[in-house]
C-alpha cells in the first residue's frame, strides 16, 4: 500500500511541477532586465519583485505579513518558496536566515541564481523538496511561512503536521492563502492549477481545526479578499492599457496570464473563494 501511495504522490507532484514549469526562467528574467537597461552587476531586489513574488498582491502583502510578528533575526522556512522573492525580502529587510523549499527544480535553480544576482545568497538557502516530507530535523525553525501553497496539497493533515514538526516550541506559523468560501463550484484554469485534478481547495475553518488539533494557538486572522480584488482590478486595467509588463507574472504564466487572473478575480468577487492571512503560535 505504501508503494502505491508513493506512486500516486509522485505522479501528482510531477503533474504540479509541470503546471508551473517554465524553462530557462532565470535567463529570461536576465534578458528582461537588459531590455530595461538594467546591468546584471547592479540588479536590486526591487527590479525583480514583480516576478519573484508569485501570489496575489505580491511584495506588498509579504511585507505586511512579515510585520505581524517580531520576525527580525529569526530562522525562517519558506514552504513553497517559488522563485524566492519573500525569502530574499525577509533576509534583506528583517535580517532573517531563510531556507526556501519547492517541488520545482527550475524554480529552485532560478531562486538560487536570483539570490546570487542581488547578493543575498549568503543569507538564503534553497532546496528541492516535498512539503509533505520536509528534509529538516524536528524543531529547526522559529517561523514557518507559506503563501498560496496548500491549494496544490491534497493531504492537509500531513502538510500542517510537517510544518508543526520542524517548528521550535513557541514558534510561529504565518500563512497567506486562498480558501473555498461559499460552496460555489470553482472553474479552471487558475494560477495554481490548469484543471481541477491539480487543485485541492478547502475552507479556512478546516485548516483551523487541523492546526488547533496539532497544538497551535490562533493569534490573528485577516480577511484579504477585498484588498486582493482591488489589486486585480488595478492590474487588469494596466494590462489592457499598456499590455504585458516587461517584468511581471506574465513571465511565469505566458499567454494564460490574463485568463487565469481574471478567473481568480471573478471567483473572489462572487465569494466562491476567499483570501486570508494569519498567525498561529505553537504552544
Amino acid at each position: 500500500m505504501a508503494t502505491i501511495k508513493n506512486f500516486i504522490t509522485g505522479n501528482l507532484n510531477k503533474n504540479i511541477e509541470d503546471h508551473y514549469l517554465k524553462e530557462n526562467l532565470f535567463e529570461e528574467i536576465l534578458n528582461r532586465l537588459l531590455e530595461q537597461g538594467i546591468d546584471q552587476s547592479s540588479v536590486k531586489r526591487g527590479d525583480i519583485s514583480s516576478v519573484d513574488e508569485f501570489h496575489v498582491r505580491g511584495a506588498m502583502v509579504s511585507k505586511e505579513l512579515a510585520r505581524t510578528i517580531d520576525i527580525c533575526g529569526l530562522n525562517v522556512l519558506d514552504v513553497g518558496c517559488g522563485l524566492g522573492g519573500p525569502s530574499r525580502m525577509l533576509a534583506d529587510e528583517f535580517n532573517c536566515k531563510v531556507t526556501g523549499i519547492n517541488l520545482s527544480n527550475e524554480f529552485i535553480r532560478t531562486a538560487k541564481a536570483l539570490s546570487s544576482l542581488v547578493k543575498l545568497d549568503h543569507k538564503t538557502k534553497f532546496v528541492v523538496g516535498d512539503a509533505l516530507s520536509l528534509p529538516f530535523n524536528d524543531g529547526s525553525f522559529n517561523v514557518v511561512w507559506t503563501q498560496h501553497v496548500q491549494m496544490n496539497v491534497p493531504d492537509k493533515e500531513k502538510f500542517y503536521s510537517e510544518i508543526r514538526r520542524v517548528l521550535k516550541p513557541g514558534g510561529y506559523f504565518l500563512y497567506y492563502d486562498i480558501f473555498k468560501y461559499n460552496g460555489e463550484e470553482v472553474q479552471y484554469p487558475m494560477p495554481w492549477a490548469s484543471s481541477a485534478d491539480q487543485s485541492f481547495l478547502f475552507r479556512s475553518t478546516e485548516m483551523n481545526e487541523i492546526l488547533i488539533e496539532l497544538g497551535f494557538e490562533k493569534l490573528v486572522i485577516t480577511d484579504q479578499t477585498k484588498a486582493g480584488i482591488e489589486f486585480f482590478e488595478a492590474l487588469v486595467t494596466k494590462f489592457k492599457k499598456f499590455g504585458p509588463p516587461k517584468m511581471g507574472l506574465n513571465i511565469l504564466m505566458g499567454e494564460s496570464t490574463i485568463p487565469k487572473l481574471l478567473n481568480l478575480m471573478n471567483h473572489l468577487t462572487s465569494e466562491a473563494l476567499a483570501l486570508q492571512s494569519g498567525i498561529y503560535k505553537l504552544e
